[in-house]
This record gives C-alpha cells, sequence and structure tokens, in this order.
C-alpha cells in the first residue's frame, strides 16, 4: 500500500507540475482572460470548497475551472461529479477538463454570459456558484451586475464563492441583495490570497 500511495503522490505532483508549465503557456498568450500565472493551490482551492454553499440540495456551478483544480476539491468533499457544471472558456482546458472529470458536465462557453451558454437551462437553480474569472478589467458597476444576475440563478441560502488575490471585494456588496465576506489568507498559493464570499443580505432581527 505504500508504494500505492507513493505512486499516487508522484502523479499528483507531476500533474501539478505539468498544469503549471500549460498554465503558463496559455497565460503568456491570453493574459487579460487568465488573471494568474499559476493554478491555485490545493489549499486555496479547498477554501473555496469550504466556503460554498455545496450542502444545499442541487447542481453546482464553476466557472472558469481552468484544469480541474477546484473540480478535483469538490469531488474530493463528496459532490457527486453529475452535479457539476463546469464553464471553461479556453477549449483546449474544456476538453482536458472532460477528459479528466468524464462524469463532470463540462461546457465550453462564456461564464459571464449564462443567458447565451445556458440558454437552455434558463429556470434551473444552483446550490452554489464557484467563479475564478479575471474581472477586474470591469467597471464595478458591472461586476455588481454580473453578480447580481448570478443571484437570481441561485437558490435559496446558496451563495457566490469568487477566488482573488485582491485585500478588498473585488465586487462590492449590493444594498438589499447580497453582502460580501472572506476567508482566512492562504498563504500556501501563489501568490497568497483568500476566497470572497457573496450571500443574500438578510433583514435585521425584528424586522417583517
Amino acid at each position: 500500500m505504500a508504494g500505492t500511495s507513493e505512486e499516487r503522490h508522484k502523479q499528483a505532483s507531476e500533474t501539478r507540475g505539468g498544469d503549471f508549465a500549460r498554465f503558463f503557456g496559455t497565460w503568456v498568450r491570453h493574459p487579460l482572460k487568465m488573471g494568474a500565472v499559476a493554478p491555485s493551490s490545493p489549499a486555496y482551492c479547498r477554501t473555496m470548497v469550504e466556503s460554498a454553499t455545496t450542502h444545499l440540495d442541487g447542481p453546482v456551478l464553476e466557472l472558469g475551472p481552468g484544469l480541474g483544480v477546484v473540480t478535483r476539491s469538490l469531488i474530493e468533499k463528496g459532490v457527486a461529479p453529475e452535479r457539476i457544471t463546469s464553464i471553461e472558456y479556453d477549449p483546449e482546458f474544456a476538453r482536458e477538463l472532460q477528459r479528466r472529470f468524464p462524469r463532470v458536465d463540462v461546457i465550453c462557453g462564456d461564464g459571464l454570459d449564462l443567458s447565451k451558454t445556458l440558454a437552455d437551462r434558463l429556470g434551473l437553480r444552483y446550490a452554489a456558484v464557484l467563479f475564478a474569472i479575471p474581472i477586474l478589467n470591469m467597471p464595478q458597476k458591472q461586476r455588481q451586475a454580473l453578480f447580481t444576475r448570478y443571484f437570481d440563478r441561485l437558490l435559496p441560502g446558496g451563495n457566490v464563492t469568487q477566488l482573488s488575490y485582491l485585500w478588498t471585494p473585488p465586487v462590492k456588496p449590493v444594498e438589499g441583495l447580497f453582502e460580501v465576506s472572506h476567508s482566512p489568507i492562504v498563504w500556501d498559493n501563489i501568490p497568497p490570497a483568500r476566497v470572497w464570499i457573496y450571500e443574500r443580505r438578510t433583514a435585521p432581527s425584528g424586522h417583517a
């Protein structure tokens, strides 16, 4: 068994090394579309998954999965692959993601335009939205409008989680709709980062 464990560890290390090279190469060609020079660390991805409302009964929507580091963390947590829809913009990444996770519903499309990408699933609501698409080139109001549309696709109690290296919320709260909190800093990542958590704003106690 020890040998098997060592082989799995070696294979995982080789995969991470290969993913880094592929990810970095894509970033060199399309830096504005990637937002990061390396895949997020396993610790960072676990933090995102632990922060997401995957315990709710319903499908899970992953936006910007890249080569599947968060996808793998979702499955390791116990989320059935059949529950996961992963929308990836880069065709090469999408093909590799489908190869690695054949039971996940991988869609090559634009996670910023769900009305087009998920046109055939208009009424479907998700337990959680996990977001890892670079949006810092967008004006703040456009980011808020984007996340407002994501909340329209969430089940009651569902949240949006976002990977970001910023020290302030990438998307500011929208009064009457959602509020923002964050995880502790994950130092085991390049660069250190935190997970931003967007939840529906609840009425103060005592209000009808």
